[in-house]
């Protein structure tokens, strides 16, 4: 992770007729550095969109494209074409560059819009994730905080080893 500070924070958003959200400034200007930049728009998991900065993304993704680059050169992929083929269809159609405009206004792309499902006047649920931002359907959201919650403590154990 390459920003010195975690992006925290949960916030609720209102998604307009234009399918465009504001994310806080306290949150964009820790992914951007306050600076006008690209950054990278993923599909997370159903009802989750993740916000990433430019740099960040390209890293992660060139990082596990190369490992897996390396075992097909070793042979390692033999026989696992299907599972190489559903990497190359997801990661065609997982993310997209955007721009964050004036005041963090954030457009959702139209191919990104069913999976996030929320319609335009309802709420988005913007989290900060530490190393990323975080754009949740609030019900996926609530539905994952039941889940996950109950680990918390575990994990914050573990990570703090």
């Amino acid at each position: 992770m390459e920003q010195s500070e975690f992006i925290l924070g949960e916030y609720p958003r209102t998604l307009d007729e234009r399918y465009r959200l504001s994310i806080p400034e306290s949150m964009s200007d820790l992914l951007t550095g306050g600076e006008p930049k690209d950054c990278v728009l993923a599909k997370e998991r159903p009802g989750c969109l993740s916000l990433w900065s430019g740099d960040a993304w390209e890293k992660k993704l060139e990082d596990g494209v190369n490992v897996i680059k390396e075992k097909i050169r070793a042979g390692l992929m033999d026989g696992r074409i299907g599972q190489v083929q559903m990497f190359g269809r997801l990661l065609s159609t997982r993310n997209t560059t955007v721009q964050l405009a004036g005041r963090g206004r954030l457009l959702i792309p139209d191919r990104f819009r069913p999976f996030l499902g929320v319609e335009p006047g309802h709420e988005v649920i913007v989290v900060g994730a530490s190393v990323c931002i975080e754009l949740w359907n609030p019900t996926q959201w609530y539905a994952y905080l039941n889940e996950q919650i109950p680990a918390f403590r575990q994990l914050f154990d573990t990570l703090a080893q």
